[in-house]
């Protein structure tokens, strides 16, 4: 019964671990890739939430960042999660909770604002800049801006044009 050689084998092991080398920092790159659209798409999903959601109750509604799911933190790190709540005063029961921590593993979520509100009457959200880094630095940064009607794009840049700078 033919069959194959040590020696072959040997090579063909050689070849499929050299092949191994050359393919895994593409394929890390390629999750870095995946864990931050995985992070603007949650971002994304919590802008039009909040949209949606202040229209419908027809009373303002923020979103801030938050690393215990009941008060918003005050700053603009927001790499813990997000808090989507009515801004009336009181308790809010109508909040919703969006762990970022879990989800993007090595990201980092920064927000140029604590808190963005969006306003039903007037149609008005606060402009912001929310930016995703991770550890390749400035140069693998990605925005998610927020303008005043509360529309969104994702950007390389500030909305100056200004390339992203990463902490």
């Amino acid at each position: 019964m033919p069959g194959f050689t040590l020696a072959e084998l040997l090579v063909a092991l050689a070849v499929a671990a050299i092949l191994v080398t050359l393919a895994a920092p593409a394929f890390a790159g390629y999750l870095r890739d995946l864990q931050q659209a995985a992070a603007l798409n949650a971002l994304a999903h919590a802008v039009h939430t909040a949209r949606a959601m202040g229209a419908s109750a027809g009373q303002p509604v923020g979103l801030c960042g938050s690393s215990d799911g009941r008060d918003c933190s005050g700053s603009g790190d927001w790499s813990d999660g997000l808090l989507l709540r009515s801004l009336r005063t009181g308790p809010a029961p109508d909040s919703r909770y969006t762990s970022l921590g879990r989800r993007t593993g090595r990201l980092s979520v920064r927000a140029n604002r604590a808190v963005i509100e969006f306003r039903p009457l007037d149609r008005f959200a606060t402009p912001a800049t929310i930016t995703v880094c991770d550890d390749r630095g400035s140069a693998a940064a990605r925005a998610l801006i927020i303008s005043r009607t509360g529309r969104l794009r994702v950007s390389d840049r500030d909305p100056s044009g200004r390339l992203l700078s990463c902490p």
